[in-house]
């Protein structure tokens, strides 16, 4: 047994009063003293390998595989002596909000993507490039970042790719051109991409065995709050379009852009709030800091029992089971785990709002009304004009000012010696129409809006309006979408607490294995999705069974390697979720509208499929981190 005078009150130096009196020869080493093995002359350290002539290969890797299991022992005995307080719930909101940030960003790109191709005037041919950089710069960060804080340390890293993130996702809400938006965006990306696998190592590495399955899982939460808040963001702010203002013609700075500032705020909180906390004691350990690593265990150990008023206290050592050697076949199942619930997961996520507004918009074009050999002389169009079709019509003299044009399209009609003044249009056109003697003044009608054949004579077009233009601030259905996002992220709610709760009561690989078939299950019932609000239900249902899976997936990965290559393989890890993402969106993508069948079978095949290796992975909730 071993007291709690290896905790003491002063701080000086990092010395106890048991090591008074001692000779330098016969003193007793602060970090032995409290369980931390101290390095012998002439043995290999750990992180330090050394080579030795004079000894066996063989005897020299058997004394260091058993440093690395005292050092675990010894390790989560003082992690436990430290309890789990007020430290703990302080890194675990500072860490929240890191992993926050990674949510926000992830739901970000899908909510400023319609916005932000229609203000920089993307073409078709070049849409859909922001949600790919995005993904691709967060698969090369989580592999980078989590390799680095393998070698740097966690804090520091953190620190570092969670500033990169910052910076320029703020930056992108400024520049104009859509190249150098890709290109901030795509950097934000890369930052961000560091901050799943460093926020999860970082945060089990202070955790006693009993607490850490539990409290990953609460620590997940945030990942939804960053779903929840990025989702009330754009429900607030993107549909509300008049809050934006410009600097002539070449600086626009519309409410989408507002809306990217606004996301950008819980990663520079996180920035601040890491600053004031230490680094992981078991990274400083791996890498032969002991020193360091005593202070930092003696400042969690007196920050919870400060805020406990207890005083320190006598314990003993007991054996735990060590991480058993994660091999290649384990590693092999776990990579197509984390492939089939990325690709089963952001694949229909991107397919279920797609779906929505395809049903939307079969509903809005029913009703279409249609005008036809209609004749308007001498009128005044002031007002907005909606979903609407005009055929073989005639306009003679008439006035078309400070109105509106919405999903209107005219048709073979004819405008004689017509006055247009401050003309607004989205999803309208002139097809095969004849504009005689026209005036335009301050509108957006130009070549890409009179289309097929359409004759300009002897017209005159003054002051045109440049870029491209918003959506109106009437338009309804841009609330509706974000509002369903917004529901989809609430139903996670249900799951996460559960999986806190039960994780470390049935198990990280039975909750991860039935959450992933249940999903897989679950993805069947959308034959019955032939209405908008049956396919949000689905949503809400999918999203509620999934998140369980995602809990235990991260739970599981964490403490299946050991703390010299935790970040590495979990940012490998990491980064094959992006790539599973990325195929999701293409594939999925594609299908929408064509057919219900190919993504229902393949995202259950995919999800049930992964599951079952799931339940073939190593029970870890018994073990001692390595």
């Amino acid at each position: 047994a071993r007291d709690g005078e290896g905790y003491p009150d002063n701080e000086e130096g990092g010395s106890s009063d048991a090591t008074e009196g001692h000779d330098d020869e016969d003193e007793i080493y602060e970090g032995e003293y409290q369980g931390i093995p101290k390095q012998k002359e002439g043995q290999v350290a750990l992180g330090q390998p050394t080579s030795d002539a004079t000894r066996d290969r063989t005897e020299l890797e058997r004394e260091r595989e058993g440093d690395e299991e005292e050092l675990a022992q010894q390790y989560e005995l003082i992690i436990q002596e430290c309890g789990h307080g007020r430290f703990q719930w302080q890194l675990f909101l500072v860490l929240g909000l890191a992993l926050m940030s990674d949510g926000v960003e992830v739901f970000v790109v899908g909510f400023v993507l319609p916005s932000a191709e229609t203000d920089m005037c993307v073409p078709d041919s070049s849409s859909g490039w922001l949600g790919s950089v995005v993904y691709l710069g967060m698969m090369i960060g989580a592999f980078f970042w989590g390799g680095m804080s393998d070698k740097v340390g966690r804090r520091q890293c953190l620190l570092i790719c969670m500033s990169t993130n910052g910076f320029f996702a703020f930056l992108s809400s400024f520049v104009q051109g859509y190249g150098l938006f890709l290109l901030c965006r795509l950097v934000a990306g890369f930052g961000i991409g560091g901050a799943v696998p460093i926020v999860f190592s970082f945060f089990a590495e202070v955790l006693s065995r009993e607490k850490r399955g539990e409290h990953l899982s609460w620590l997940c939460m945030f990942w939804m709050i960053g779903e929840i808040y990025a989702s009330a963001m754009a429900w607030a702010i993107i549909p509300h379009y008049g809050w934006s203002f410009s600097m002539g013609s070449a600086y626009q700075f519309h409410s989408w852009r507002v809306f990217v500032v606004v996301c950008a705020l819980p990663c520079v909180c996180a920035v601040v709030a890491l600053t004031f906390m230490p680094e992981s004691p078991r990274f400083y350990l791996e890498v032969g800091k002991h020193d360091e690593a005593w202070m930092i265990l003696k400042q969690i150990h007196d920050t919870n029992m400060r805020a406990r008023g207890q005083p320190e206290k006598v314990f003993t050592v007991s054996i735990s089971p060590l991480c058993p050697h994660f091999g290649l076949e384990n590693m092999i199942r776990l990579t197509i785990v984390w492939l089939t619930l990325s690709f089963g997961y952001y694949g229909l996520s991107v397919w279920f709002p797609d779906v929505i507004k395809h049903l939307q918009a079969d509903d809005y074009a029913s009703k279409v009304k249609v005008h036809t050999n209609e004749r308007i002389e001498d009128f005044t169009f002031n007002f907005t004009l909606e979903n609407q079709i005009h055929k073989n019509g005639v306009f003679i003299s008439d006035r078309f000012i400070n109105m509106k044009l919405k999903s209107v399209a005219f048709v073979d009609s004819t405008f004689r010696n017509c006055y247009f003044e401050d003309v607004s249009t989205v999803g309208s056109s002139f097809r095969n129409c004849t504009i005689i003697d026209g005036f335009f003044y301050n509108t957006d009608i130009d070549e890409s809006k009179l289309i097929d054949g359409t004759e300009v004579i002897n017209s005159t077009f003054a002051h045109n309006k440049t870029g491209c233009q918003m959506t109106f601030d009437d338009d309804y259905s841009a609330y509706w979408v974000y509002f369903i996002n917004f529901l989809g992220t609430l139903a996670v709610l249900p799951g996460n607490i559960v999986s806190a709760l039960l994780m470390d009561k049935i198990g990280r690989l039975s909750m991860l294995g039935g959450s992933m078939v249940l999903s897989g299950i679950s993805c069947f019932f959308l034959w019955f999705g032939t209405s908008e609000s049956m396919m949000i239900f689905m949503l809400c249902l999918y999203n509620g069974l999934s998140i369980s899976a995602w809990n235990s997936l991260d739970v599981v990965t964490t403490e299946s390697f050991p703390t010299v290559r935790r970040g590495t393989g979990f940012g490998f890890c990491n980064a094959l979720c992006k790539f599973a993402a990325v195929m999701g969106n293409l594939i999925f993508g594609s299908l929408v509208g064509i057919t219900k069948a190919i993504p229902i079978l393949m995202a259950s095949t995919v999800l049930v499929g992964g599951g079952l290796v799931a339940l073939r992975l190593p029970d870890t909730r018994a073990n001692v981190l390595m």
